[in-house]
C-alpha cells in the first residue's frame, strides 16, 4: 500500500514514551509530523531525533507536534530520550501493523542480502487528519529544517 499526499492518515493508538499512549487522532486540530526510523540508538537515527528535538520549540511555534516511531519497545525509547535529552514522542510499533499502513515497511537491501525493513520516511499530516506531504527514503541531513518549512507553509 501507499499513502500519497491527501489520503486520511491511518490512525493508530501505540504504547508511547514515559508510559503514555500515542493515538493520532488525539493530535486533531494539530499538524503531526510522523517519522519513522529503523531503530533506536543508531547513528542515522540519532541524528534524526536530536535534528526534531533542536527545533521542537520552533514545530511547536509552528502548531506542530512531532512523533517518532520504529519496532523498537516503550522501554527502549525512555533510554533513547533519556541518553539523548529529545524533545519528541516515540512511539512502539512492535508488531509493525502501523508501519505496514503507512507503507515503508519495505524490502532493503544491504551488501547483498535482502530483508524487511523500515523505510525511513516522513509524513505531515494537517489539522484535520490529511497527509499533505511525504519524504521517503529520506536523508537525515537537512531533513528537520525541510519539514519545519512545510509545517510553517501549511
Amino acid at each position: 500500500m501507499t499513502l500519497d499526499v491527501g489520503m486520511p492518515a491511518p490512525d493508530f493508538s501505540l504504547p508511547g514514551d514515559n508510559g503514555q499512549t500515542i493515538t493520532l487522532s488525539g493530535y486533531r486540530g494539530k499538524k503531526v509530523v510522523l517519522y519513522f526510523y529503523p531503530k533506536d540508538d543508531t547513528p542515522g537515527c540519532t541524528t534524526e531525533a536530536k535534528d526534531f528535538t533542536t527545533l521542537a520549540d520552533d514545530f511547536a511555534s509552528a502548531g506542530a507536534v512531532v512523533i517518532g516511531m520504529s519496532k523498537d519497545k516503550a522501554t527502549k525509547h525512555d533510554k533513547f530520550i533519556a541518553k539523548h535529552d529529545l524533545k519528541v514522542k516515540l512511539a512502539s510499533d512492535e508488531d509493525g501493523k502501523t508501519i505496514e499502513k503507512y507503507g515503508v515497511w519495505i524490502e532493503k537491501n544491504m551488501y547483498g542480502r535482502t530483508y524487511m525493513g523500515i523505510e525511513r520516511a516522513t509524513f505531515l499530516i494537517d489539522t484535520n487528519g490529511v497527509v499533505q506531504n511525504v519524504w521517503h527514503k529520506v536523508r537525515v541531513k537537512g531533513h528537520a529544517e525541510a519539514v519545519l518549512n512545510a509545517v510553517k507553509a501549511l
